[in-house]
């Protein structure tokens, strides 16, 4: 009964409005019946209301974060609005550039040697060469523009690598324009507009002749497979005006191949052959010249008045020279054949070594020049220095000296024997093709040594050689007499006179090897064109050589370049 009373007491006590009243079982609760409780979703927990501190900290947590996205937005609308809103619009505005075109390489007939093909996907126009022969070491080869994987352009020239590609790089590269290309957010291109116009490079037409050239190449080619040379260069040169109207050197490389550089095989080829065919034979190889430098220590002996035109020195077929300080012992210098009385146009027809080594380094009563005189001529032709051709890589070539000799020889005496070796183009000489043709050319015009140019109706440089023209006759001459019952003979052509001076080089470790060298020009009564062939490292014994190669090109003349005889 106690506890129905209290019962009563609390539904008075707790009577909630609206007639609804809290029951006492809702208040005071069994502790047996906590665990059914689920106090993970709150179950069976007395609320507290949020205190003011806690209101307060949030309040102010809540200022602070407007007060700071306030601030923000005032700095990127106004304070930097201007630069934002600069690289929105660059990142809808794109610069792209406009590729000039190289500018078309032509041969002296007009006849297209590199030019410019569209016929791809790029931005710029791809390089296309023709498939003449023998111009690759004058053409060079180019280096196309670069981009990354995002197409961003971090080379956007052209780049020349070799030859007039090269050289005249600045001539025919042009000047690249500018547009501004605008795109969407999907940048996707809307529209374009130029801003700067491309400026296409200038075209250049070439001294050279292809077909000249590509003839040329085919007779060293063949002359090299036939008679086992390692190789062959050829030049032939107006001595008029220094245009070189041919350059060619066997085996060459593909300027297409290189400019393409996607032929791994063919590419590979070109680098592991033996032969080296990046080597520019005509302007960059170093080759013994043997009786070729003759004519030139022929010319210094009469300037220097050691012997007259007409005097006769005997050839034995040996020059023995007695050993400065033990009795009965010689040193002997051999001709190649013993030729008898032979006065200057003689021993320059029948190429005399005896003759040469007493007018170069003396012999009794015979003066020479010496070693200084053979020097001091072989460089007034141009021998020993660069041409000035337009071309990277020439040579310099090599004249024998006392202090070279003493260099490279650990202080070696220099020896009237090394003069003699020299005086006939052996021991130390080296020399160009391209040299060797300016040389020759110098003795042709009257003694004026022109700086060859590649490029067309170009007026080229040249300096007059302190000689007698007289002497010059007598040297044109002999090589005129080598050629009708000399050692040139094989140039006796129908078609055209021609003077020359044949010469061969004993090369390697053994002497097992030969360079067969040829030089000379024509026609003989009123000279135009100078030239040399050299055959590089033949088989010893083989005595078809360079002589052959022009023989062979005198009569393509005599067919296709009638204009030149």
């Amino acid at each position: 009964m106690a506890r129905n009373r209290l019962r009563k007491f609390l539904r008075k006590l707790f009577k909630g409005v609206g007639g609804h009243e809290i029951e006492p079982d809702e208040i005071f609760l069994d502790s047996s019946n906590l665990p059914s409780f689920d106090t993970d979703q709150f179950e069976g927990r007395l609320e507290h209301p949020i205190s003011k501190s806690s209101l307060f900290v949030f309040g102010a947590l809540m200022t602070v974060v407007m007060l700071t996205f306030v601030a923000r937005t005032w700095t990127l609308q106004v304070v930097q609005g201007s630069d934002f809103k600069e690289r929105s619009e660059n990142n809808r505005l794109t610069h792209s550039v406009v590729f000039a075109e190289r500018g078309v390489i032509y041969d002296r007939n007009g006849i297209e040697l590199a030019w410019n093909s569209e016929e791809n996907k790029e931005d710029f126009a791809r390089r296309r060469y023709a498939d003449t022969l023998g111009v690759a070491h004058v053409l060079g080869y180019v280096g196309y523009p670069l981009r990354d994987s995002s197409g961003f352009y971090y080379r956007d020239y052209f780049v020349g690598k070799d030859g007039v590609e090269l050289s005249f790089n600045d001539v025919v590269l042009g000047k690249n324009g500018l547009k501004i290309v605008e795109v969407d957010a999907l940048s996707e291109v809307k529209s374009e507009s130029t801003i700067r116009p491309a400026i296409d490079g200038d075209n250049i037409v070439l001294s050279i002749d292809s077909e000249l050239s590509d003839a040329l190449y085919s007779l060293l080619r063949a002359r090299a497979n036939e008679s086992g040379f390692v190789g062959g260069a050829g030049v032939v040169m107006d001595v008029v005006t220094g245009e070189i109207l041919a350059l060619s050197s066997y085996p060459e490389y593909d300027s297409q191949v290189l400019s393409d550089g996607n032929d791994d095989v063919a590419i590979a080829n070109f680098i592991s052959n033996s032969r080296k065919p990046f080597l520019n034979r005509a302007a960059s190889g170093l080759y013994t010249p043997g009786s070729i430098v003759k004519p030139i220590v022929a010319v210094g002996a009469l300037t220097e008045g050691v012997i007259t035109p007409t005097k006769k020195i005997l050839s034995t077929g040996s020059l023995r020279v007695p050993h400065p300080y033990i009795e009965d012992t010689f040193s002997v210098f051999k001709d190649w054949k013993a030729h008898g009385w032979v006065d200057m146009r003689q021993a320059i027809a029948v190429s005399s070594n005896v003759y040469f080594f007493e007018i170069g380094g003396g012999f009794e009563d015979q003066p020479g020049i010496g070693i200084t005189g053979i020097e001091k001529y072989a460089r007034l032709f141009g021998l020993g220095d660069p041409t000035g051709i337009s071309l990277s890589d020439e040579a310099s070539g090599l004249i024998p000296t006392p202090k070279w000799k003493a260099e490279t020889f650990n202080g070696d005496d220099w020896r009237v024997g090394d003069t003699y070796n020299t005086s006939i183009g052996q021991y130390g000489f080296q020399v160009t093709a391209l040299q060797m043709a300016r040389a020759i050319g110098a003795i042709a015009n009257n003694g004026v040594l022109l700086t060859p140019t590649l490029i067309k109706d170009k007026k080229s440089e040249g300096k007059v050689i302190d000689v007698s023209n007289v002497h010059l006759q007598v040297i044109r001459e002999g090589m005129r007499r080598g050629v009708l019952e000399g050692t040139a003979r094989a140039l006796n052509s129908s078609a055209v006179a021609v003077a020359a001076k044949t010469g061969t080089a004993e090369v390697g470790v053994k002497k097992e090897f030969v360079n067969s060298l040829v030089t000379g020009f024509f026609p003989y009564d009123n000279p135009r064109y100078s030239f040399a062939v050299i055959m590089e490292r033949g088989p010893t014994g083989n005595t078809i050589g360079a002589p052959a190669v022009m023989r062979d090109l005198l009569d393509w003349f005599a067919i296709h370049g009638v204009e030149y005889l």
